[in-house]
């Protein structure tokens, strides 16, 4: 059956400016990090997919590792750009990484303008696209000179194979580095992607100041802390979730610890005074920040995406709330 998107699909985001760039990016972002992969059901991707787009949400953010198995959530996503998106390439963003381990050897991992390029190449084919709109470093590499990464991301834009650069992971002084570099070849820095939510929130140590500066827009990925920061834990670790998962290397059982669960407990209530869940609260709390032009949420189903989006009915928070937010994490 052939899908056609809602005609009502623009009519409720707002559409923030990333950065100081031309582009502008929808507050909230799906993510194929996971769910997306070789061992997850085809049919429902294809549904979230849809409904995300039905919804306004016009970025979709994947990197060349992303399954599993690697690569996997590339070619699922290419299956459902040849097959529902095709028509509409010029009404999204499709972005894609490199710069974790992927392919065995030396040039298969990390940051040099050898795998850099290879592994765009890769994933264009994967996803059977010409061009992505935004490429990143996916993490910064100790020993290849800032210069050749950055060098590499520059050619990557110039060639057409990308529209914009970003980088991920990069701490304050290595984000000016690289965003200064970038300026001088004439690619400025569009967009950083770092880990931030109320449990992790280093970013705020410096790094939103640097990107405040630079004129860099930021879409924050892990906003939800792997689903930590929702109702789905309150009671138990359910098998689908990500913690219940064998295979998923970065979020097991382990993190799910009773101390963590009091706070989510309490966040949770406070949510409910706000009539959110504690998903909307969470993904509102990082987009207060103005430096975050979106969120990047995972999803593992249609009702998920739509909860998140119901985030946008309340960004605002009183100082006593955020103040009662601090408290309970301390």
């Amino acid at each position: 059956m052939q899908y056609i998107p809602s005609d009502s699909r623009y009519d409720n985001i707002i559409y923030k400016r990333c950065g100081r760039s031309g582009l502008k990016l929808p507050p909230i972002s799906l993510g194929f990090w996971y769910n997306f992969g070789g061992y997850d059901i085809f049919e429902n991707c294809r549904a979230m997919v849809h409904r995300a787009f039905d919804l306004g949400i016009t970025h979709f953010d994947l990197a060349n590792n992303y399954g599993p198995p690697y690569g996997s959530a590339e070619k699922n996503f290419g299956q459902i750009f040849q097959k529902d998106l095709k028509p509409y390439r010029d009404e999204l963003i499709i972005s894609s990484k490199a710069g974790w381990d992927m392919w065995p050897g030396p040039y298969g991992n990390f940051g040099s303008r050898k795998y850099l390029i290879a592994s765009l190449d890769q994933s264009l084919k994967r996803m059977g696209l010409n061009y992505v709109d935004i490429f990143y470093h996916h993490r910064p590499d100790p020993e290849t000179p800032l210069e050749e990464t950055m060098g590499a991301l520059d050619y990557i834009v110039r060639s057409g194979k990308a529209l914009y650069a970003g980088i991920s992971q990069y701490k304050p002084e290595g984000t000016k580095q690289a965003a200064q570099i970038l300026r001088s070849l004439g690619t400025p820095l569009l967009i950083h992607q770092p880990n931030y939510n109320m449990f992790d929130r280093w970013i705020e140590q410096g790094l939103l100041d640097v990107l405040k500066e630079e004129g860099v827009g930021s879409i924050v990925f892990s906003p939800l802390a792997q689903g930590l920061l929702t109702d789905k834990y309150l009671k138990d670790i359910p098998s689908d979730s990500r913690a219940g998962k064998e295979y998923i290397r970065f979020f097991n059982s382990d993190n799910v610890t009773e101390a963590k669960l009091a706070k989510v407990r309490k966040l949770n209530d406070l949510a409910k005074e706000r009539n959110q869940s504690l998903a909307q609260m969470s993904l509102a709390w990082v987009l207060r920040q103005p430096v975050v032009t979106t969120a990047l949420i995972g999803a593992s189903k249609v009702s998920q995406i739509e909860d998140a989006i119901g985030a946008l009915q309340n960004l605002n928070f009183s100082n006593d709330e955020l103040k009662r937010i601090d408290e309970i994490l301390k």
